[in-house]
C-alpha cells in the first residue's frame, strides 16, 4: 500500500455497505481489512449483536495517543422511490455523492481512516493512532462506543485525547466544531382516569383533561436562562395520543410525551424529579393517576476550550480559512460516552443532508477533511 489513501474512493465503498442500523453490511470487514494493510492491529469488539471495531498504530499504553470514534452504521432510507439515486450506490454527480450515510458520518469516517493510515506510513509518531468504530450510534447505542470504551478499560488501551468526526458544520465548511452536547431526556406520562359517556362528564373522570394540563405545565416552563457555554434548556411534546375513535366516549387513560435536550445547569435526575413531583401535583389536583417512565439517553458534557479545541480549530482555519466557532448545538453523539474517558470534540463535515431523502456530500469536502485531520495528527505530534 504505497499509494495515498483516496478517501473518496473509500467513503463510496462504505456506502456500498448496506449497513442500516443495527446491521453492518459488511461496513467493518472492509475498514479492517483496509487498516490492516495500513499497518494497523485491529480487533473486533462486537457485542449484543453489534459490530465494532477497535485498530491501534503503535504500542498500547504508548505515552500519548490521538484518537478517532465514528459509525458506520446509518439510519433507514425511508421511500426508497423518492430518492433520485440509489441509496446504496454512491453515485457521483456534478461534483456530489450520494447515498445514506454520504454524510452521517461514512465520509466522516473515510477521511479519518484514510489521513491515520497515510500518517503513520509518511511519519511514524512517537505514540500510537487509535481508531474506534462502531456499528450502533443511530439506534440505541448501549453495545456500540461503549462497549469498545468497555474493552478498552479491560485491555489497557487509551485515547489521550479524541475527535469524534461526526458532521458538525450547518453551512460552511470549517465553521463550527463542537466541544459539548446537551443531555437528552424522554419522558413518557400515562393518565388513568375514569371512562364514560361523553354526555354525562360528571361520572367520568377525563384523563385527558388532566394531561392537557399538566403538558401546558411543563411547556411553559423555563428550566433556565442558558449557561456560559449552553443556550437554555427546552422541552417539547412530541405526542398527546388515546387511541379513542369514539366522539361520544371519555377514555379511561392518556398518554403523553415529552422531549427535554438540558444544560449543565441540570443533570438527568434532576429534571426526572422535577418531572415526577409536577406529575405527582397534577394527580393530587384531579385524582387522575399519572405513571412517568423516563430514559435518559445522556448527559450534558462540556470540553473546556483548552489544547485540543485549540488544535483542532488552528487545523480548520488552516485548511478552510474559516475560523470554527466553539458550540455544544444540535443532538446527542458518541461523544457523550468518551467523555469519561478523555478530552473529546467533534469535528467534521457540513451536515445539511444527514438522514435526508438524497442524501450527499460535496466530494470536494471529502479531500478537505482528510487534509484537516492529517494537520491534526501531525502537529499533535510535532
Amino acid at each position: 500500500m504505497s499509494d495515498p489513501i483516496d478517501p473518496v474512493a473509500l467513503t463510496a465503498d462504505l456506502i456500498r455497505c448496506n449497513s442500516v442500523t443495527p446491521a453492518d453490511g459488511g461496513a467493518l470487514v472492509l475498514l479492517e481489512a483496509v487498516l490492516t494493510e495500513g499497518g494497523f492491529t485491529c480487533t473486533r469488539v462486537d457485542r449484543g449483536g453489534i459490530a465494532n471495531l477497535f485498530a491501534r498504530w503503535g504500542q498500547a499504553g504508548a505515552n500519548r495517543s490521538f484518537g478517532f470514534n465514528g459509525h458506520t452504521d446509518v439510519v433507514p432510507v425511508g421511500d426508497v422511490a423518492a430518492w433520485t439515486h440509489d441509496p446504496f450506490g454512491a453515485e457521483i454527480v456534478d461534483g456530489w455523492m450520494y447515498g445514506r450515510g454520504a454524510t452521517d458520518m461514512k465520509s466522516g469516517v473515510a477521511a479519518f481512516a484514510a489521513a491515520a493510515i497515510d500518517f503513520v506510513r509518511g511519519t511514524p509518531p512517537d505514540g500510537a493512532v487509535i481508531l474506534a468504530i462502531t456499528g450502533d450510534e443511530e439506534d440505541v447505542a448501549a453495545d456500540g462506543t461503549v462497549a469498545l470504551l468497555d474493552w478498552m478499560a479491560a485491555n489497557n488501551e487509551a485515547m489521550s485525547v479524541c475527535l469524534v468526526g461526526e458532521p458538525t458544520c450547518p453551512n460552511v465548511m470549517g465553521e463550527m466544531m463542537k466541544v459539548g452536547r446537551r443531555g437528552s431526556l424522554t419522558a413518557h406520562f400515562v393518565a388513568r382516569g375514569v371512562q364514560g359517556h361523553s354526555a354525562y362528564p360528571h361520572r367520568a373522570n377525563n384523563p385527558l383533561n388532566a394531561t392537557v394540563r399538566l403538558m401546558d405545565k411543563l411547556a411553559c416552563h423555563a428550566l433556565d436562562q442558558g449557561t456560559d457555554h449552553f443556550d437554555p434548556s427546552t422541552l417539547a411534546i412530541t405526542t398527546i395520543d388515546t387511541g379513542n375513535i369514539a366522539t361520544n366516549v371519555i377514555p379511561a387513560t392518556c398518554r403523553a410525551t415529552v422531549n427535554i435536550r438540558f444544560n449543565d445547569s441540570h443533570s438527568g435526575a434532576s429534571i426526572s424529579e422535577w418531572l415526577r413531583a409536577e406529575g405527582a401535583a397534577m394527580q393530587a389536583a384531579t385524582d387522575v393517576a399519572f405513571e412517568v417512565a423516563i430514559k435518559i439517553s445522556g448527559e450534558s458534557f462540556v470540553t473546556p476550550p483548552g489544547e485540543l479545541s485549540a488544535l483542532v480549530a488552528r487545523a480548520v482555519q488552516a485548511e478552510t480559512g474559516v475560523e470554527p466557532v466553539l458550540s455544544t448545538s444540535g443532538g446527542t453523539s458518541d461523544a457523550r460516552f468518551v467523555k469519561d474517558h478523555c478530552p473529546v470534540v467533534e469535528f467534521g463535515l457540513v451536515g445539511k443532508t444527514m438522514h435526508q431523502v438524497d442524501e450527499r456530500v460535496e466530494v470536494a469536502q471529502i479531500y478537505q477533511l482528510k487534509t484537516i485531520y492529517t494537520r491534526i495528527l501531525t502537529e499533535y505530534f510535532a
